[in-house]
C-alpha cells in the first residue's frame, strides 16, 4: 500500500492522481477533511481507504506497520505562510513528521517528505540544496522555520541518505482551489480577469525591481508529481532536493501568460503591498536544480506559458476543474 498524507490537499491529491495514472490505486489517504472543500479533490481519484490524521498518528507512534506500506509520501502539513501559532506548527509540521519518519525507517519504507523553499528566507544566502548549507539558512516566517527544523533534525540524525525531502518552490495547478488566500496567483488571476477584465499585482519597494518585476520560480504541479514518482522509482536517490524549474520569472510574465491563455489583452495594475508582509517578502526565488539532475532526473520541465495554458484551458475553464484519474 502507498500512504499519502495530506492526500486531499493540493500536492497530495495530485500525487494520488499520478499514482492512478501509473496504475496504482492501493492507496491510503490520510488527511483532516473537517468542514473544508478538500474532499472534492478526491472525487475523481481511486484509492483504498481514508484515515483522519490523528488516527493515523496513533498507528505510526506504535511503530509497527499494519498497512504493508510500500511508500509513505508525506505531503500533510500546515502550509500557510501566514500562520502565527508557532506551537501548532511545531506539532503539526515538525513533531508529526519526525514520528512518521521514524516509522518509515524502522519498517524500511520509502519516505518522501515535503519541505519548502520558504526555508531559504529572503534568498540572500542563495537557493542551494546542498546539505552543508543548511545551518546558514534563516527562514522569514514560522512556517518556513518549522520545515527547516525537520531538515536540520534529519541532517543531524544522519538519515538524509535514507529519506528524500523536497523543497517545493512556487507550485501551481489543479486541485488548489480549497486553499483560499494561499491559492496560487494564477488561480486568483483567472477569477479576477474573468470578473473584471484586469489583474492587480503588488508594487515593488526595492529599486532594482520594477512593479510586477519581483521574481519567482513557478513550477507546475504535474512536474512536481513526476519528480515524486521518479523518486519512488529510484529509492537509491536520497537527500534534500529543490523542486522548481531553475528559472525565475516575473509576476508580469505570469500575468501575461494567464491573459494569453484566456485569450484576453493584458491589463495589469499595481496596488500597495500590505505593510504586515513587506519585511517578509521574497523578491526573487530560483531553484538550483543541478543536484536533482546529477542524481539522474532527466525529464523536461513545463514552461510558465505552457503550464498556464494547460491549467487555464484544461481545468480552470471547465465545469469540473479537478484532476481526474480517467484522463490527463
Amino acid at each position: 500500500m502507498y500512504i499519502v498524507t495530506g492526500g486531499a490537499g493540493f500536492i497530495g491529491s495530485a500525487m494520488i492522481w499520478k499514482l492512478n495514472q501509473m496504475g496504482v490505486d492501493d492507496i491510503l489517504v490520510v488527511d483532516n477533511l473537517a468542514s473544508t472543500d478538500k474532499w472534492k479533490n478526491l472525487v475523481n481519484l481511486r484509492f483504498s481507504d481514508y484515515l483522519h490524521k490523528d488516527q493515523f498518528l496513533k498507528f505510526m507512534a506504535e511503530g509497527d506497520d499494519p498497512f504493508g506500506t510500500k511508500a509513505l509520501i508525506h505531503m500533510g502539513a500546515c502550509s500557510s505562510t501566514t500562520e502565527l501559532d508557532a506551537d501548532y506548527l511545531m506539532e503539526n509540521n515538525l513533531r508529526y513528521t519526525q514520528v512518521l519518519c521514524r516509522f518509515a525507517l524502522k519498517n524500511s519504507v520509502r519516505f518522501l517528505n515535503a519541505s519548502s523553499a520558504a526555508t531559504y528566507g529572503g534568498g540572500e544566502k542563495g537557493f542551494s540544496d546542498a546539505h552543508e548549507r543548511l545551518d546558514g539558512l534563516q527562514p522569514l516566517n514560522m512556517y518556513g522555520y518549522s520545515k527547516h527544523l525537520f531538515d536540520l533534525w534529519a541532517a543531524r540524525a544522519g538519515i538524509l541518505d535514507r529519506i528524500a525531502c523536497l523543497k517545493f518552490f512556487n507550485v501551481f495547478g489543479p486541485n488548489e482551489y480549497h486553499k483560499g488566500d494561499m491559492m496560487s496567483v494564477i488561480c486568483k488571476a483567472h477569477k479576477q480577469i474573468g470578473s473584471t477584465g484586469g489583474m492587480r499585482l503588488f508594487k515593488s519597494y526595492r529599486q532594482e525591481y520594477p512593479d510586477g518585476g519581483q521574481m519567482r520560480d513557478f513550477v507546475y504541479i504535474k512536474d512536481c508529481v513526476d519528480i515524486l514518482w521518479w523518486l519512488l522509482d529510484n529509492p537509491q536517490v536520497n537527500g534534500i532536493f529543490n523542486v522548481g524549474t531553475g528559472i525565475a520569472r516575473t509576476w508580469n510574465d505570469l500575468a501575461r501568460a494567464v491573459f494569453a491563455a484566456m485569450g484576453r489583452p493584458a491589463d495589469i495594475s499595481y496596488i500597495e503591498m500590505p505593510e504586515a508582509i513587506r519585511d517578509k517578502y521574497q523578491y526573487q526565488t530560483q531553484a538550483e536544480m543541478g543536484k536533482l539532475r546529477a542524481a539522474g532526473y532527466t525529464a523536461g520541465l513545463t514552461s510558465l506559458e505552457d503550464a498556464a495554458r494547460d491549467y487555464v484551458t484544461g481545468y480552470l475553464d471547465k465545469d469540473d476543474p479537478y484532476l481526474d484519474s480517467r484522463n490527463g
